[in-house]
C-alpha cells in the first residue's frame, strides 16, 4: 500500500511541477491573428513589446492583433520577417510584458518539454514530449541555414507554431516551426533568433548572397591539387550561370571550378552558401577558380537572393 502511495504522489507532484511550467511560460506566450485560418502564437521576446513569431503565420504585413496573456488585446506592427528560417518580429506599444527566463544548459536527448500554444483567447495550451534530436548545421532551399536546431516528439497542435518550446521548468528553448525541415516540425534555437532578430531590427530582413550559379562537387585533378599545395582536394564545377548574374557579370563561365571565396576553400554546395553570408552582399570579394586546370581569381560584386527565390 505504501509503495502505491508513494507512486501516486509521485506522479501528483510530477504533474503539478508541470502544470506550473505551463503556467510559468503562459506569461510569455502571445495570440497571434495575422492570417485567413485560425490565430497561431508568438513569443514575448522583450518587455518593451518585442513577439518573435513563426513567418508562416504572419500572412498579413497589416492588421495583425496580438492577444496578450492578461486578455488584452494590441495592434502589432511588421518589423521583419526571414522566410528562410521562418522567423517574424512583431512589435507591439507596451511595455509590461513578460519575457519568457531562458532554459539553463544545453537541451539533451531524452529531457522533457513541452509546446506551448496560445491559439485563442480560452488561456494556453500544451502538449508534452521527450526531445528526440539535437543536430545542425541545416541548409534550407534559398540559403537559410540553422547552426543547431532540436525535434521534439510534442504534438503540434493547430495554432502552435511560433510558440515555444520549453523545459520541465517552464523556460525558453527555442521556437517551434511545423514547417521548417523535410520531416516538418523542428525548433529553432533561442540564441539562433537573438541573432536573426538583430538583424531583422536592422534591415527588415535577413541578408543572404548569391552568386547565380548551378554547381555540383568534383574531385580536383591530382597535378591542380599538387599545385594548390594547401591539401584541398575537391572544387565547385560551374554546370550553370544565370544571364545577368553576378557570376556572368564577372566573367565565371560554364565548366569553370570554384576552389575557394575571399580566400575560404569551397568544395561542396553547403560550403558555397556558406561563404555568401550577408555582411558580403554588395561587395566585391576575390573567387579563386580553376579554368583548363590552371588556378586564377576573378573578383565578383555578391548579389542579394530576392525573397521569392527563398
Amino acid at each position: 500500500m505504501s509503495a502505491t502511495l508513494s507512486s501516486s504522489s509521485l506522479l501528483v507532484g510530477v504533474s503539478n511541477e508541470l502544470a506550473d511550467a505551463v503556467e510559468r511560460a503562459g506569461a510569455g506566450v502571445v495570440t497571434v491573428d495575422a492570417r485567413r485560418r485560425h490565430p497561431a502564437t508568438g513569443i514575448v521576446w522583450t518587455t518593451d513589446g518585442l513577439i518573435a513569431t513563426a513567418n508562416h503565420v504572419v500572412e498579413r504585413d497589416e492588421e495583425i492583433e496580438i492577444g496578450l496573456p492578461d486578455g488584452r488585446t494590441a495592434e502589432a506592427a511588421l518589423i521583419g520577417r526571414d522566410p528562410g528560417s521562418d522567423l517574424a518580429v512583431l512589435r507591439v506599444e507596451a511595455s509590461d510584458l513578460t519575457p519568457l527566463d531562458r532554459s539553463e544548459g544545453e537541451p539533451r536527448v531524452g529531457h522533457l518539454a513541452l509546446a506551448i500554444g496560445r491559439p485563442g483567447p480560452s488561456g494556453p495550451m500544451a502538449s508534452l514530449g521527450a526531445i528526440t534530436a539535437i543536430g545542425g548545421p541545416l541548409r534550407f532551399r534559398g540559403g537559410g541555414s540553422l547552426e543547431r536546431y532540436v525535434r521534439a516528439d510534442v504534438a503540434m497542435l493547430p495554432g502552435f507554431s511560433g510558440g515555444p518550446l520549453v523545459d520541465s521548468a517552464g523556460r525558453l528553448i527555442g521556437l517551434n516551426s511545423s514547417t521548417l525541415g523535410r520531416a516538418g516540425q523542428l525548433t529553432v534555437l533561442a540564441e539562433s533568433i537573438d541573432a536573426a532578430l538583430a538583424t531583422l531590427l536592422q534591415h527588415g530582413r535577413v541578408r543572404r548572397g548569391y552568386l547565380g550559379v548551378g554547381a555540383q562537387g568534383v574531385q580536383l585533378p591530382d597535378a591542380l591539387a599538387r599545385a594548390l599545395d594547401n591539401g584541398q582536394e575537391q572544387g565547385l564545377l560551374i554546370v550553370s550561370v544565370e544571364s545577368g548574374g553576378p557570376a556572368d557579370a564577372a566573367g565565371l563561365m560554364l565548366g569553370d571550378v570554384i576552389l575557394a571565396i575571399d580566400g575560404e576553400a569551397v568544395g561542396q554546395v553547403e560550403q558555397l552558401q556558406e561563404r555568401l553570408t550577408g555582411d558580403r552582399v554588395g561587395k566585391s570579394v576575390p573567387v579563386r577558380i580553376a579554368r583548363g586546370g590552371e588556378p586564377r581569381e576573378i573578383g565578383v560584386t555578391i548579389g542579394e537572393r530576392q525573397r521569392q527565390a527563398e
